[in-house]
């Protein structure tokens, strides 16, 4: 029997969250049903174990994929929504900072309205000052390079529908930024404004390292406007120089001496900046696209704990119940005890 909704939350040291959060969804009631999948991203604390146990008392449809590694949000998203098989797909944290009882509210106004992505945002954001800054370039830098509507925020707590998460995981690179693939997809889109709770433990799991590495995926893997920046600097430096080169023949033969070493420095330096900027622009696509061809990949699964009822029904009928997508990769699947 089909169900109605899927929700993927990708786990990274969420011992401590992860059980209140799976309680507080097991007794929502969506239209349709519900099933839960929590895709352990490597975690290096015990979430793992936590995890097990869940799966093991879970009262809903609850499957566990595990991470041999550590690889990413987007990854470990990209994981979960193989696994999903919900006519739509919530993905969420697992920090509790978004309110479980909005689930439905979510859900429902996706599959009522027709659309294909439903996105939140929030009246008061409650992370530390530097990541809603953060938050913010990141958006902004998708309103420059993705064809996306202006201001529309792109936030972690989003519902999809079947069709767009069939879409969006036919993608196999090992650089995957679900926003930017889901925006490809789609036009049906549309956003709601939804409660932001504190952290309930801990702390947030993006540091800058993670969040400028989330940048560098949004801005190399779908646009090629900072080629296009690139080529302009480099114009504009040439007609620069051209212009210097000029004014130091005048002035060489109206008898004065040409400017000296400090001009001279000043754009030799400014010249040979953007050069390297240039440069390293080449070398980050260069680099994505020599990782890619090499088969770097984009998630290694350790193992897969089903629940009983889909094992239940791969038994009767005769094998395994694929996911959408395997991305070209096979894992050990069980069965919850």
């Amino acid at each position: 029997m089909p169900t109605g909704l899927s929700i993927v939350v990708p786990v990274y040291n969420g011992a401590a969250t992860v059980g209140s959060l799976v309680d507080a969804l097991s007794a929502l009631r969506p239209e349709g049903g519900l099933e839960i999948v929590l895709v352990n991203d490597g975690s290096p604390d015990n979430s793992g174990e936590v995890c097990r146990a869940i799966a093991a008392t879970a009262t809903v449809p609850l499957t566990y994929v595990e991470h041999a590694r550590n690889f990413g949000e987007h990854n470990a998203v990209m994981t979960g929504l193989r696994q999903a098989r919900g006519d739509y797909v919530i993905t969420m944290d697992d920090d509790l900072q978004n309110p479980p009882e909005e689930v439905v509210r979510l859900y429902d106004h996706a599959r009522l309205g027709g659309f294909d992505v439903v996105y939140t945002r929030y009246a008061v954001k409650e992370h530390e000052g530097w990541r809603n800054l953060g938050s913010r370039f990141a958006n902004w830098v998708a309103d420059q390079l993705m064809d996306k509507p202006k201001g529309l925020y792109l936030s972690s707590f989003r519902c999809m529908s079947a069709l767009a998460v069939r879409e969006v995981v036919k993608y196999s690179g090992p650089y995957p930024y679900v926003d930017g693939l889901l925006m490809q997809v789609t036009q049906r889109l549309d956003s709601i404004e939804v409660k932001h709770f504190a952290r309930a433990e801990g702390r947030s799991n993006y540091t800058l390292k993670r969040l400028v590495r989330l940048w560098m995926n949004l801005a190399t893997n779908f646009s090629v406007l900072p080629l296009r920046l690139a080529v302009i600097a480099g114009a504009a430096m040439g007609a620069l120089g051209l212009l210097a080169a000029l004014y130091v023949v005048i002035e060489g033969l109206s008898g004065h001496t040409p400017s000296g070493w400090a001009s001279l420095m000043t754009v030799t330096l400014l010249i040979a900046g953007v050069q390297f900027l240039i440069l390293g622009v080449l070398g980050e696509y260069v680099g994505r696209a020599f990782m890619s061809a090499n088969g770097k990949p984009q998630g290694v699964v350790r193992e897969v704990l089903l629940p009983r009822d889909v094992a239940l029904r791969d038994a009767k009928s005769g094998g395994e119940t694929p996911p959408r997508d395997d991305g070209g990769q096979r894992s050990p699947v069980r069965v919850a005890s």
